[in-house]
C-alpha cells in the first residue's frame, strides 16, 4: 500500500471506526491476519502451504464481517477511549477473543512450520485454532444484533 492509499484508508478508518475501543478491536484482528500471511511465507512444505493457505482465505474473508461489526459498534456507542459500553460489552469481549485466538492460529502454524519432518496430521491443529475464531465473529455478530438499538 502506498503512502497517500494509506493516509487516505488511515482517515476512512477514523472516521468509521473511531479512534478509540471499536478501531483498537478492528485494529488487533487486522494485525493478527498479517502475522499469520508472515507466517505463510517461510513454509516449504507445498502441501502444507496450501492446506495453510486455504485457511488464510477463510481467516481472511472474516476480516469483512469484523469491521462490519466494529464500525456498527462505533455508530451506536461511539469511543474515543478504551472505556467498554456496558450494552456492547458482549460484542466487544467477542471481538478481542478473535482477535487472541487468531494470534495463537498464527502461532499455532508458526510451530507447525517449524515441524522436524513430515507432518502426519498436516495443518489439523492450525483449523481448530481458526474455528474458534469463526466462532467468536459470529457471536460479536449475534451479540451486536441482540443489543438495544441506538435511541
Amino acid at each position: 500500500m502506498g503512502f497517500f492509499t494509506a493516509a487516505r484508508q488511515g482517515r476512512k478508518d477514523d472516521a468509521e471506526l473511531g479512534k478509540g475501543l471499536w478501531r483498537r478491536a478492528h485494529d488487533r484482528f487486522h494485525r493478527g491476519l498479517d502475522r499469520y500471511h508472515q507466517v505463510l511465507e517461510g513454509v516449504e512444505d507445498d502441501q502444507l502451504y496450501a492446506e495453510l493457505v486455504e485457511i488464510a482465505n477463510a481467516l481472511g474473508a472474516l476480516s469483512e464481517r469484523v469491521r462490519t461489526v466494529c464500525v456498527e459498534a462505533q455508530r451506536r456507542s461511539p469511543s474515543d477511549g478504551l472505556d467498554v459500553p456496558g450494552t456492547l460489552a458482549g460484542v466487544h469481549r467477542a471481538l478481542s477473543k478473535a482477535g487472541n485466538s487468531l494470534a495463537t492460529t498464527a502461532e499455532a502454524a508458526a510451530m507447525l512450520r517449524l515441524a522436524v519432518g513430515p507432518v502426519p496430521v498436516g495443518a489439523a491443529s492450525v483449523w481448530r485454532r481458526a474455528e474458534s475464531v469463526f466462532e467468536q465473529v459470529t457471536d460479536a455478530e449475534r451479540q451486536l444484533s441482540e443489543a438495544p438499538p441506538v435511541p
